[in-house]
């Protein structure tokens, strides 16, 4: 399947949107945005990550606790 390029359009008011004519969608272009937001879905994600070793390890301790 080829690729072709579509033609994009400005969006009135919005210096970094383009509307491509054949889909019609709506297209970001401002990738430093983008990459803010990959940056920060990335720290969101490591920040979950260590919410969750945390919660089992004190769900460790509790067990240890109980058994004892």
């Amino acid at each position: 399947m080829k690729h072709t390029r579509s033609k994009k359009i400005k969006v009135e008011n919005h210096p970094n949107l383009k509307r491509d004519v054949k889909t019609r969608a709506i297209i970001n272009t401002d990738s430093s945005a983008y990459e803010r937001y990959m940056n920060e879905k990335e720290v969101r994600s490591r920040q979950q990550n260590e919410i969750d070793t945390l919660r089992m390890e004190i769900e460790e301790l509790k067990n240890m606790i109980r058994n004892k």
